[in-house]
């Protein structure tokens, strides 16, 4: 049974807002890494525990992360590993960007050259 229209939109909107705030995208990028406890991340990462717990938690809510205890440790994962996959397109985006912005200034400085 297909999805109301824009219910998919949401989702996906959804989605990356879950994705839309620094620490968390920090966060993904040390889970590409390798599974780690929130004192792994704090130390990665230079923030404290209750930052990354709550980054975490929103990370979890959108099923992202998962999280299994170790003890009395709780390690976290991403969840699905495509994840990566969508972290390298990105910064290849950006990657494209940041040179068409480059090119973009080497034209503006030719043009304020006195000819």
């Amino acid at each position: 049974m297909p999805w109301p229209p824009g219910r998919l939109q949401a989702f996906k909107a959804e989605f990356f807002k879950a994705l839309a705030h620094p620490l968390r995208i920090r966060i993904l990028e040390a889970l590409v890494v390798r599974d780690r406890s929130v004192q792994d991340l704090q130390e990665a990462l230079g923030a404290d525990q209750p930052t990354v717990s709550q980054q975490l938690a929103v990370l979890r809510a959108k099923h992202i992360v998962t999280a299994s205890k170790e003890g009395t440790t709780v390690r976290y994962a991403l969840r699905d590993p495509a994840v990566r996959d969508l972290l390298d397109v990105a910064r290849r985006i950006f990657n494209n960007q940041l040179i068409g912005s480059q090119s973009m200034l080497r034209e503006l400085r030719r043009e304020r050259r006195p000819r």
